[in-house]
């Protein structure tokens, strides 16, 4: 909802508003290097150096005024440090004075972040624009606040006006401006090839059908990689219904394709060069005659039985399908992004997705890259001993364990058995939403482990 392109520039010496950084070590110095009218401007704003404090300086002219903004090093930015300043500064540009901006050029453009679809129009603040004396950054720092957008932009949206088929539109956006090929399954094909997708969707209504949403891009020489989003449009919990209260964020429930879109995007426009498989199984799970219950089996793509024994674990099984078309392939590498379990936000809370690997330097490099981006996951076990909670009399195994300990390690064994065993996998259990707003991070949907993945995947494919 937030044209993001054009709020950071090279800086070509033209004219700007300066942005002094200034921590709490340094403040006391900085302050008497200042002019007594700065001193007396800063004493009356209560402005001390801490994080996100913001004050204005007067100049010797009133157009002379600039900015100091709190940050808790000044030596070592973080991406979200200047979003307070580009949040509540006004329209024009500014410069960091003394140094390049760095990572927290992203906070900047996120700070400027609005979901305005659906409230009245009303005048605009314009743009505050930074300029940056790091050229060569700005090109990625925009793809990166713009995939964050898109992430932020899916989720917000209400279910109303975001099921299976606008899902089908955003990768086609992608798609059409990538030249890369797009498939749809859907319908009788659906049925046959994705039994337990068809399942879980079949009882939605007829425009909100499920569908597999798979996009091909890139040379055919380079290393193939599959990249899976679970796209439960909407969870009512299938006739396991869920409470009121929590169907309340349902809307949410795609955000695990949300992040896979954003990458897809990320490595389109960034012409990483690998062999992109995207898959993005799609549903409704909504209540209807035909609704798949409790008890029912459901025959996998791989050919493995599913006995249901909760109708809200249905992610797991849509998931399977497309984990299974992905393995098909022979991939090099698959990351899936879910928004699984309420197991994993009890574990880790709201802003640590957790992460799941079948192999440790795949692991590893995650967990690196989300240190070294500020978007940090944490690995948990894939513990074994813990598959025969799903053991059944019936099926092969069921789709929800006995129990119920252990929710985000169950949930994710559930997935590997659709991995080949050899292909390194990661699953990301993320909640791609923040309950409370933070500087460049307001409410409502957002991006959780994205830029941790994409680091990781640029490091591996271009080094």
């Amino acid at each position: 909802m937030t044209a993001l392109t054009d709020l950071l520039r090279a800086d070509k010496g033209q004219p700007a508003t300066a942005i002094h950084l200034v921590d709490k070590a340094r403040f006391e110095p900085w302050l008497k290097a200042q002019p007594p009218r700065t001193r007396q401007a800063v004493a009356a704003q209560g402005f001390k150096g801490e994080g996100y404090q913001l004050a204005i300086l007067p100049g010797e002219r009133a157009e002379d005024w600039s900015a100091a903004l709190g940050v808790a090093d000044v030596g070592a930015l973080s991406p979200w440090c200047l979003a307070k300043a580009a949040e509540s500064l006004p329209e024009g540009r500014y410069r960091v004075e003394g140094q390049a901006p760095g990572l927290a050029a992203l906070g900047w453009l996120l700070g400027q972040y609005r979901f305005d679809r659906y409230k009245e129009a009303k005048e605009k603040t314009g743009p505050r624009i930074l300029l940056t004396s790091e050229p060569a950054r700005i090109a990625e720092t925009i793809r990166l606040a713009e995939a964050t957008a898109l992430v932020r932009d899916l989720v917000n949206t209400p279910a109303g006006d975001m099921g299976p088929a606008e899902l089908e539109a955003a990768a086609r956006r992608i798609a059409d401006e990538a030249g890369a090929a797009l498939t749809v399954t859907s319908g009788a094909a659906l049925e046959e090839g994705y039994p337990m997708i068809a399942a879980v969707g079949r009882a939605a209504s007829a425009d909100r059908a499920p569908r597999l949403i798979e996009l091909e891009w890139g040379d055919r020489r380079h290393p193939r990689i599959a990249i899976v989003g679970k796209g439960v449009c909407f969870d009512s919990g299938g006739l396991d219904i869920k409470p009121s209260a929590g169907m309340r964020l349902m809307k949410k429930d795609m955000g695990g394709a949300a992040h896979a879109l954003a990458l897809a995007q990320l490595i389109v426009r960034s012409g990483l060069p690998v062999r992109l498989h995207l898959l993005v199984p799609a549903v409704e799970n909504a209540v209807s005659g035909n609704a798949f219950r409790p008890g029912d089996i459901l025959r996998s793509r791989k050919g493995l039985t599913v006995e249901i024994g909760n109708t809200d674990a249905e992610g797991r099984l849509i998931l399977g399908d497309a984990l299974a078309r992905a393995a098909e392939q022979s991939p090099e590498l698959i990351l899936d992004f879910a928004t699984l379990t309420g197991a994993a936000r009890v574990a880790l809370g709201p802003d640590l997705p957790a992460l799941f690997a079948n192999d440790d330097a795949l692991a590893e490099s995650l967990l690196g890259a989300g240190v070294a981006v500020t978007d940090p996951v944490w690995r948990m076990p894939l513990w074994k001993a813990y598959d025969e909670m799903f053991a059944s009399d019936v099926a092969d195994f069921g789709n929800a364990a006995e129990g119920g300990f252990a929710g985000a390690v169950t949930a994710a064994l559930f997935l590997e058995r659709f991995v080949p065993e050899g292909t390194p996998w990661a699953h990301f259990d993320t909640f791609a939403w923040r309950a409370s707003a933070k500087p460049g991070r307001p409410k409502g949907g957002d991006a959780l482990g994205l830029r941790a993945a994409w680091e990781a995947l640029s490091i591996r494919y271009r080094g």
